[in-house]
């Protein structure tokens, strides 16, 4: 995984606070490993790899928040035309986290067809206060809406951290005709069900199978043809996978549905799981 420094981090937050609000179509697909650099090059070719891309990605590590029933993992799994999930995510490597660093809270929710995330940026401190001890956080004032409208959500519906996912992300952003368009490779996805403070030293385990990239293709209105056409050249499987539900259902804290991407050793894992009582722990970060 790549190393950001302190600076270079830092411009990615503030690149990120660019999408403060935004709607979009989303096609999820799995992509072989040895693909990869085919699609690099053609990506490449089109669109502007963000500097990061081109210097091996960066880190995302979420941390997602759900009721005791896991309200917001079932609204995904029975496909409901509302729904939505609560998260906090930060962009750097884990060992720079502190108190001080700014990370985003976020709702992201589907309407319909269509994908909307809103979120702002605080401290990391300020984020535990308002989604672990349930304390509305004094911010920016034009912020406070958003901030009320969480708290809500995690009193009304009595979310509690419940998982982690990590990666390293690659990011195109499209441009002239493609304005809008932006296409993500994440590689090594990666997750646990305990240890949530997202600069823990704690080892995370694969929940997306080791040769397999997730590619995300996000467009405000539609997808270009050359992306679809490019997809069936690849043999890119569309996918309706879900990187929070693959960690629950990883970890054995829901049934695995339809949806679920077997890792090599996922049954295997599972069984073990349940005679152990604890998760195995593999890949490490």
């Amino acid at each position: 995984m790549s190393q950001l420094s302190g600076g270079d981090a830092a411009h990615l937050r503030r690149t990120a606070s660019a999408l403060h609000s935004f709607n979009r179509f989303e096609i999820k697909y799995l992509l072989a490993y040895d693909q990869v650099p085919r699609l690099r090059e053609e990506l490449r070719s089109r669109m502007e790899a963000d500097p990061y891309s081109v210097r091996g990605g960066y880190p995302v590590t979420s941390l997602y928040y759900d009721s005791k029933s896991l309200r917001y993992y079932w609204e995904k799994i029975e496909g409901l035309h509302f729904r939505r999930k609560l998260r906090v995510r930060n962009y750097g490597v884990r060992h720079e986290l502190t108190d001080e660093t700014p990370v985003y809270v976020e709702i992201k929710q589907r309407v319909n067809r269509v994908t909307q995330k809103r979120r702002v940026k605080v401290p990391y401190l300020l984020a535990r206060r308002l989604c672990d001890e349930r304390v509305l956080i004094d911010h920016e004032p034009e912020q406070r809406p958003f901030l009320e409208e969480v708290l809500g959500l995690v009193e009304g519906h009595g979310l509690r951290p419940t998982a982690i996912t990590a990666y390293n992300r690659e990011a195109y952003l499209g441009y002239d005709a493609d304005l809008g368009l932006r296409v993500t490779i994440d590689h090594r996805v990666r997750g646990r069900d305990r240890d949530f403070h997202l600069g823990a030293e704690v080892e995370n385990r694969l929940i997306i199978p080791p040769a397999k990239a997730v590619v995300e293709v996000k467009a405000n209105e539609r997808v270009p043809y050359w992306i679809t056409d490019l997809s069936a050249r690849l043999g890119m499987a569309v996918v309706r996978v879900s990187k929070y539900c693959q960690s629950i259902e990883a970890f054995g804290q829901a049934p695995r549905s339809v949806f679920h991407v077997p890792v090599e050793d996922d049954f295997a894992v599972h069984a073990k799981q349940e005679g152990a009582g604890a998760p195995a722990v593999s890949a490490v970060q």
